[in-house]
């Protein structure tokens, strides 16, 4: 059932939408934080370092799927907008057809470049085996993690999230029981340590593409003729990547960033990538409850961008401000004053050597990064709203800014001419990061002044004259 969000109280519709999808979120991060407990508390340091090695690499997948994923979403959903079904079933098939190519192309650049991108990062041996093991295992999974993706299409383009948290949920779930079991063995599985991190994860995917594809199914949207419609059609395949590689190409500035600050931390040695990995995963979980204000300012924005009340827009930003600010107020205090205690978490004094170490650069990382969490807030929210007032492109050029651009030169700056060290990327992450969102809120209230002055006619769907315009 769709809902009218140009209607109603700003305030209870944030709410509405955000704490659910701040519930699936939550589960989706812990998922990734309990593959580093195990690495870090039951293996070694140098499966820690691996893990954090392995992450910017593994991300590069992430937004491959998550190009092809919003692709498939924005042409289904805009089909049946339209109220052509037999589009929207023909669009289904072909984004199934458009993963499988995918996939074979991921895999494939995958196991081709990954050594190389591994000793990009500054591997030891050791530890450059160890991340080349577990991402040739999740190359080898990558036609279900697009599989997840899309069975989810068609559902997602008709407004149900409840099986997607539902796959979230139940991914962590599973982790939890796979890694120790895959990692230690038992009940007839061999003892497989670090590899069987990465085989609990790729075996999760399976389980969720068929969880996905079944409601998908049951639901009507996947069928038989579906099936018969999956032989490649041009003109599909052209539009689908219209609109999937620009999703990409903004998630890929994530991959991107990720991997210059490893790159640039791991020239330290694999004590501080492993620290670095560990304390950005506490620093993700901090986060979570400003992801639910993420697509809640997308959706409220979208419709009342299409409807032209750009007063609500402007309220539905002030209102996610003040929820943000209050969340990472209570998250920053918490980072500070628990820094050592959440890193002990994630490492053990028996199977990390450099255990003091570890701690203390990642508590050195959480005691900077705690001042950051609000310009993330402050940056995700308005890039939201921009996309909800149909300017996606921002969100890429803003991306190569904070991602690569300036990291590379303010990184360069910190340590390499002033000597500050590791504790230099921290302070680096915070200048470009604090920089970016200031810009970006400056931006989007200048766009938003601009609609309003060019809309400037009072009716039910629109703004009123001589409201405020600042945001």
């Amino acid at each position: 059932m769709e809902e009218d969000l140009t209607q109603g109280p700003i305030p209870k519709l944030i709410l509405r939408l955000a704490i659910p999808a701040s519930i699936g979120f939550f589960f989706h991060t812990m998922y990734n934080a309990v593959d580093q407990v195990f690495a870090g508390k039951f293996i070694s340091e140098d499966a820690l370092a691996a893990l954090s090695l392995s992450f910017p690499v593994f991300f590069f997948l992430v937004a491959i799927n998550h190009g092809v994923y919003a692709g498939g979403v924005a042409l289904v959903s805009n089909a049946l907008g339209e109220g052509d079904r037999d589009r929207a079933s023909t669009l289904t098939a072909q984004t199934i057809t458009f993963s499988i190519f995918a996939s074979l192309a991921i895999m494939v650049l995958g196991w081709y470049f990954s050594p190389a991108l591994f000793r990009m990062l500054h591997a030891t041996p050791e530890v450059h085996a160890l991340a080349l093991r577990y991402m040739n295992i999740i190359f080898g999974g990558t036609l279900f993690f697009l599989f997840t993706s899309v069975f989810n299409v068609p559902m997602m383009a008709r407004g149900n999230t409840r099986v997607f948290r539902n796959s979230l949920i139940l991914g962590c779930m599973l982790n939890v029981i796979f890694d120790p079991l895959f990692i230690f063995g038992g009940f007839g599985v061999p003892a497989m340590g670090f590899d069987g991190i990465a085989i609990a994860t790729v075996l999760i995917q399976v389980i969720n593409a068929v969880y996905i594809g079944h409601a998908s199914w049951r639901a009507g949207y996947l069928n038989r003729d579906t099936l018969k419609q999956l032989k490649p059609r041009v003109a599909c395949q052209r539009e689908l990547m219209h609109y999937s590689v620009p999703a990409a190409l903004n998630m890929a500035t994530v991959a991107i960033g990720i991997f210059v600050i490893t790159f640039f931390v791991a020239r330290y040695g694999m004590i501080e990538a492993a620290a670095y990995g560990v304390a950005t995963r506490i620093e993700q979980i901090a986060l979570l409850p400003s992801i639910g204000l993420n697509i809640a300012t997308l959706s409220i924005t979208g419709q009342n961008f299409g409807a032209k009340r750009y007063d609500r827009i402007q309220e539905t930003v002030q209102v996610a401000f003040r929820y943000g600010f209050c969340l990472m107020l209570a998250g920053g205090v918490l980072m500070l004053v628990f820094a050592e205690d959440l890193m002990g978490l994630f490492v053990s004094r028996h199977q990390v050597s450099n255990y003091e170490k570890v701690v203390t650069i990642g508590t050195q990382y959480l005691n900077i990064a705690a001042l950051v969490l609000f310009a993330y807030v402050i940056l995700f929210v308005c890039n939201n709203a921009l996309q909800g007032m149909k300017r996606p492109m921002y969100a890429i050029w803003i991306g190569l800014y904070r991602q690569l651009l300036a990291p590379v030169a303010v990184i360069f700056l910190l340590t390499g001419v002033l000597g500050m060290g590791v504790e230099g990327i921290w302070w680096a992450v915070l200048i470009v990061t604090w920089s970016a969102a200031l810009f970006t809120w400056w931006y989007m209230r200048r766009v938003l002044k601009n609609y309003r002055v060019s809309e400037p006619s009072v009716g039910p769907n629109t703004a009123k004259k001589g409201s405020p315009t600042v945001v």
